[in-house]
């Protein structure tokens, strides 16, 4: 046989190898990133210049489950027990700066951030386990803070669950969560 001719079969054989290779569906509940103190993950034209730790002050990670017809706040996530804040893996919030979170003084640094949602009110919890497939492993132990907020109705049905960074001043953001008819707020102060 000629080299040539071996040569192409075997890149033959590599490239029908790559072509059967398969991947898994896409996920259902998919990830998403907000920023303070823009919202860069959702102008991706600009994100790769201005995201960083020089802008950046606040970024949280979470998957987006969505509502589906289902009733969501008392049957698909449960009150009174601990919620990863989203679907799949725990939420994680990452703060660039030293923040007031619930009163009290938070380092600098990254967190999983767990909810305990209730019909008036939520549980905010940060906890310092990390990479975390829901909430099946969460240690108690681990947190670093629990604070309570209010409920508040949304105007309109959210149907995906969604986190948003929003100004109030130049010292405070509210974190504001919502799906369904729900939505919370975090007050962080800086």
């Amino acid at each position: 046989m000629q080299p040539k001719f071996v040569f192409f079969l075997f890149i033959m054989g590599i490239a029908l190898n790559l072509s059967a290779q398969k991947f898994g569906n896409i996920d259902k509940s998919p990830m998403d990133i907000s920023y303070y103190p823009n919202d860069f993950a959702h102008d991706r034209k600009f994100a790769p210049q201005l995201i960083g730790k020089d802008t950046a002050m606040i970024r949280i990670i979470y998957s987006r489950p969505a509502k589906k017809e289902r009733e969501v706040f008392g049957k698909l996530v449960p009150f009174g027990k601990v919620w990863r804040t989203g679907a799949n893996e725990s939420a994680e919030i990452k703060f660039y700066q030293d923040v007031l979170l619930g009163g009290k003084k938070i380092k600098a640094g990254t967190y999983s951030l767990f909810t305990i949602p209730e019909q008036s009110e939520w549980t905010i919890i940060l906890n310092t386990d990390l990479d975390q497939w829901g909430a099946y492993s969460y240690r108690e132990e681990k947190d670093v803070l629990r604070f309570k907020v209010p409920v508040k109705k949304a105007e309109d049905l959210i149907e995906s669950f969604s986190i948003k960074c929003e100004k109030v001043d130049t010292k405070s953001v509210l974190i504001r969560m919502g799906w369904e008819n729900t939505v919370v707020e975090i007050p962080v102060g800086f």
